[in-house]
């Protein structure tokens, strides 16, 4: 960050006074002294004109082919991606469109784990292949599931860093929604690229997109409730790190709404893992983004461990980052700790690639003279 400032030819007091942070606080980040939240960097990276992932430092490189192989799958998805307005020359006959739905099915288990090696490493082929099914025959299906495989391809490109990619992934993605004939699923695609956004410093944006995404609901449709309630959920935890506490908690009450009033169920079909314990630590997500970390302790200690439990790895891994963060902001080192190692044990992959986690993990780097076993070695797993 201190980089990306100076190279902009601003001191620390320039940047303050771009930003709603103090030159004080801006000093102490880095120095190390202050964890950068994703408020903070969100922040900076608008009075910047950065990206967010540059002041992170994304994509993080390994040095050897075992470090690296996350990465891998890379250059083989911007290759799928150029095939997306033509049908792809392929080596021989595709797969049945039945045996590339099981794929894409395999795709989001993957997602849901988060699985990134494995994931990249099944996505180039059945994008490339759905593509040619989709040219060739125009069937909605075919669409419908090649835009299924591309978002899948934008999440991953998204985690390990490349946003660039991940909005082309997206905007493809959703061009494709559009020959599926699903009035909800450009929506969905809109609520996914919401993250880019963030990623771009265009949280403003990302929010006032939401809002629109939440007017053209079909009600009635399949889907509108899941839908509907996951708008207002990502609405709420951006609004949260905009600083806008009442948009934030009227989003969130919004989705808690929704979900009451269709029997609280729980909803799946468009990926979004739509239910109520989704909603509980999306709260919690709401005070930590919006500073109030006490708020977010007392929701997250609200929280039955059953519950918990019975979400997605990928969200249960993001909550407990969530909760690291707030731990450390509050000086509370060892259950900042505890909730990494607990997130890694989840999802080891999405842990160790997470900024949110590289970052508490490097704070608590800073604050320790002498690194206890646990930090020692999740800090090797992270290449810090």
């Amino acid at each position: 960050m201190a980089r990306a400032r100076k190279r902009r030819g601003l001191t620390q007091q320039g940047l303050a006074q771009r930003t709603r942070y103090s030159r004080s606080h801006i000093a102490q980040v880095e120095a190390g002294h202050k964890a950068a939240t994703p408020a903070f960097i969100a922040a900076v990276s608008d009075a910047l004109k950065a990206d967010m992932g540059e002041l992170y430092g994304q994509p993080y490189r390994g040095d050897t082919p075992s470090t690296d192989r996350v990465h891998r799958s890379i250059p083989d998805l911007r290759r799928a991606l150029a095939w997306s307005d033509l049908p792809p020359e392929l080596e021989g006959p595709p797969r049945s469109l039945g045996t590339l739905a099981a794929e894409v099915e395999e795709a989001k288990r993957l997602r849901r784990l988060a699985q990134h090696v494995r994931l990249g490493t099944l996505l180039p082929a059945v994008m490339e292949e759905l593509s040619f099914h989709a040219h060739d025959t125009n069937a909605q299906r075919a669409w419908r599931l090649l835009s299924d495989a591309s978002c899948a391809a934008g999440e991953l490109s998204r985690r390990l860093g490349y946003s660039d990619l991940a909005d082309s992934m997206f905007r493809e993605a959703a061009r494709f929604a559009v020959l599926a004939r699903d009035p909800h699923l450009p929506l969905i695609i809109t609520w996914r690229r919401s993250l880019v956004l963030i990623n771009h410093g265009a949280l403003a944006a990302a929010v006032r997109l939401l809002d629109r995404c939440t007017t053209m609901i079909e009600e009635g449709r399949p889907g509108d409730v899941e839908v509907s309630g996951a708008l207002h959920l990502r609405a709420a935890v951006i609004a949260g790190r905009l600083g806008d506490s009442g948009s934030a908690w009227d989003h969130f009450e919004r989705a808690a709404e929704i979900s009451a009033r269709a029997g609280r169920p729980h909803l799946d079909e468009y990926s979004t893992y739509f239910s109520p314990g989704n909603i509980l630590i999306h709260g919690a997500a709401v005070a930590t983004e919006l500073g109030d970390y006490d708020e977010a302790v007392r929701r997250d200690a609200a929280i039955p461990p059953h519950v918990l439990n019975s979400l997605v790895r990928e969200r249960r891994s993001h909550h407990l980052i969530d909760m690291s963060r707030v731990h450390a902001e509050q000086g509370r080192n060892g259950p900042a700790l505890a909730r990494l190692l607990e997130a890694e044990r989840i999802a080891p992959q999405m842990t160790r690639y997470h900024p949110s986690a590289r970052t508490v993990a490097t704070h608590l780097q800073d604050r320790q003279r002498v690194y206890s076993e646990g930090l020692r070695g999740l800090v090797a797993r992270m290449h810090l």
